[in-house]
């Protein structure tokens, strides 16, 4: 099955590089941000699955970060673990009026950081919706009506290609393994690495101008590139 992304957004290089490495041996795919700004700015551009995020941070810190979530339609509900040395009942009140869904404080337990992460996981289910039409420049791909157009006209597309574009699309920034695009297909039975590579060819016909979106990463697999966070 296909990993689920963690944000964690710490200033304190060795404590995040502990809670990647928490995160990694549970096969989480993790991205760690080192302040407020550039974690705000990735929750945003790469839609992870949980973000855990640190209060204590010079500039902006994990209250506003939260608070800057919470408060746009599309990420309003992104799961959020605060992950903070502020041990007060204050604090953790403050950290859940804000909408976090948990609050964890330092120092702490590495099987129970974990365990708190699934528990969210498992409580939030699917909750973040995709969005019913993602926009990337002058491609709208309406995943409601499983339409695509670029400038305002409709391109051709087939179901698995509609299927493989709205995978990579729902994911900006994010490679995708051949493995894991055959694993997300509603008819995987049906799908091979090489009509997967067969798929990208005809996405990228179909998109005609805007096919740099879809980039080949060597060896490894495909990714979607937003033209608006530059990905």
């Amino acid at each position: 099955m296909i990993a689920r992304t963690i944000l964690v957004i710490e200033d304190e290089k060795d404590l995040a590089d502990l809670v990647r490495r928490c995160l990694e041996q549970e096969q989480f795919d993790v991205i760690v941000a080192g302040d407020g700004l550039s974690g705000l700015r990735i929750a945003k551009e790469h839609r992870p699955d949980l973000v855990v995020l640190d209060i204590n941070m010079p500039g902006l810190d994990g209250l506003q970060v939260c608070r800057e979530i919470r408060a746009e339609p599309r990420h309003a509900q992104l799961p959020i673990l605060f992950l903070s040395a502020r041990a007060s009942a204050s604090d953790r009140v403050t950290g859940l009026e804000l909408g976090a869904d948990d609050y964890l404080i330092k120092p702490f337990v590495p099987r129970e950081l974990v365990a708190r992460v699934n528990a969210i996981l498992r409580r939030t289910g699917d909750r973040a919706e995709k969005p019913a039409v993602i926009r990337s420049g002058d491609l709208v791909i309406d995943l409601h009506a499983h339409q695509v157009t670029y400038q305002g006209r409709e391109l051709p597309m087939t179901a698995a290609e509609f299927s493989m574009l709205e995978l990579l699309a729902s994911h900006p920034g994010r490679v995708f393994s051949r493995d894991e695009i055959i694993e997300s297909s509603p008819r995987n039975d049906a799908v091979t690495a090489r009509s997967v590579d067969a798929h990208i060819v005809g996405i990228r016909k179909a998109l005609g101008p805007a096919a740099d979106h879809i980039e080949t990463i060597r060896s490894v697999g495909y990714r979607f590139r937003s033209s608006d966070s530059g990905n």
